[in-house]
């Protein structure tokens, strides 16, 4: 006669064909009441003080895009056009050739835009029209200029070990409005640096982390993997669930609390809770017409950049997901093409701001007549920002610019900052953050302070310490909390 088996073994044994039940069928019914096994961490959760903002919208421009051809102007760099800018500038650039100390001037033009005044790069007509809506920190720092570490930098905190990301700490810390939808959502191309390291839980609850969307597509069979169940019913599924949730129960009053275990069965109960309402969530055609055309659905691309679709569709699902109750969405920049512009800057940045400049300005439109921007933190901007030096790769390469971290340039909008507003300064060439300088560390704690939270308490137990987003760095900006 075999040995019994345990519902451990049973799990492991069963567990990915468990899993392709209820995650191949993501959404359907009621929500587990609050204080069951299965509520977790995604239950609604009250920060520590009155929060400003209650969700929040990361638009992540991956590459670094070029802060002197964007949102900080930089006349000076005209007048040393094709010469090398004076030595006390050049600290750290002693390695480089000749031609990477000389000053790279931006082509275009920064118009005052708005009652405001902020001056915008031309490149982008659409996002010049809600500039009372910006908060443009100038003065933005970061800890080293390889992608991979200032990715994880800016997503987690720390650039020498992967950490919960912002979204997942967000999601910890508030759970979400919405007990049917993921409480943290990422739409993003795939091939990209650090790729789901951006998004993950890590030591948080594994239900924190966030849930990946490709967004080339609108089929949902293709949207969100495994969405559709085609062999079991909802209510054949919901029996299966609630045996699962019996035996854990059994298991929890022999044994002491399985974390890992718990997530997985949570995240069982999401997917069979996601089936319908997730569909909802990511059906664009349901908009009408006039909101379609604003964001560019459907609409003739002049430019011929097959990237401006992309957007468009990213920025709507986003906002739906918004109302709907997702705490944290996270928009990657897009799958043809990132600002890492090495060659051929002035080209390379006018074609990637006209991915995203109308429906970025139509989101903002979109969230402020719904009454939504007041809640709603926005964040725009890279991993670092690119040098205001010219970067020739070889001989017959036009001119770009290299990875930039001593200065560069963030915009916040809505969840309770000023709009309309410039914060902080790099010196007259846009090398280093002289006035106010704001690291990563600070703009976490900044924005973990409009959602109500003191960043020195929002922490976690794990491997007996107490961690937290921001570590051991971190100051609040509030010079532009609104």
């Amino acid at each position: 006669m075999a040995d019994p088996v345990t519902r451990r073994e049973f799990l492991q044994q069963f567990g990915t064909g468990m899993g392709a039940v209820a995650f191949a069928s993501m959404i359907g019914a009621p929500a587990p009441a609050a204080g069951s096994v299965l509520a977790g961490p995604l239950v609604p959760k009250k920060p520590h003080f009155a929060p400003k903002a209650k969700r929040v919208l990361h638009l992540f421009q991956t590459g670094g895009p070029s802060h002197v051809d964007t949102f900080d102007p930089k006349p000076e760099l005209r007048k040393f056009e094709g010469k090398r800018l004076p030595k006390e500038f050049l600290q750290g650039l002693e390695g480089k050739m000749n031609s990477e100390r000389v000053a790279f001037p931006s082509p275009f033009k920064f118009p005052k835009c708005g009652q405001s005044g902020l001056e915008i790069s031309e490149i982008f007509p659409h996002l010049s029209s809600r500039a009372d809506d910006l908060c443009v920190i100038r003065s933005m720092q970061t800890d080293a200029p390889d992608h991979g570490t200032a990715t994880w930098v800016l997503h987690h905190g720390n650039g020498v070990s992967i950490r919960p990301a912002l979204g997942a700490w967000i999601t910890y810390g508030l759970g979400s409005e919405n007990q049917n939808l993921p409480g943290f959502v990422a739409m993003c191309p795939q091939g990209v640096v650090s790729g789901e390291q951006a998004w993950q839980s890590d030591f948080l609850p594994a239900a924190c982390g966030g849930t990946f969307v490709d967004p080339k597509t609108t089929d949902m069979d293709r949207l969100i993997a495994n969405l559709r169940n085609n062999h079991t019913s909802l209510k054949t599924q919901r029996r299966q669930l609630d045996l699962l949730e019996r035996l854990n129960r059994n298991h929890e009053e022999r044994l002491r609390k399985d974390a890992q275990l718990d997530a997985r069965i949570q995240s069982f109960e999401l997917a069979y809770r996601m089936q319908m309402e997730a569909v909802d969530a990511f059906d664009i055609s349901k908009e009408p017409k006039h909101i379609q055309d604003l964001y560019g659905i459907g609409a003739p691309n002049p430019t011929g950049y097959s990237g401006e679709g992309l957007q468009a569709q990213q920025m709507l699902m986003a906002r739906r997901l918004l109302e709907r109750g997702v705490r944290f969405v996270q928009v990657w920049h897009n799958r043809w093409g990132h600002w890492d512009s090495h060659e051929d800057n002035n080209a390379e940045i006018v074609k990637q701001a006209k991915y995203s400049d109308r429906a970025t300005a139509a989101l903002l439109t979109d969230l402020k007549q719904r009454g939504l921007l007041e809640d709603t933190l926005i964040i725009w901007g890279g991993e670092f920002g690119r040098s205001p030096t010219a970067q020739v790769l070889n001989p017959k390469a036009v001119m770009g610019r290299d990875h930039h971290a001593r200065g560069f340039s963030t915009w916040l909008a809505g969840g309770g900052v000023k709009g309309g507003f410039v914060y902080g300064a790099t010196d007259p060439f846009g090398f280093t953050s002289i006035e106010k300088p704001v690291h990563v560390h600070d703009l976490h704690a900044t924005i973990l302070h409009l959602l109500g939270f003191d960043h020195e308490r929002l922490t976690y137990r794990y491997a007996g310490r107490d961690f937290r987003l921001t570590d051991v760095h971190g100051n609040v900006v509030k010079e532009v909390l609104a």
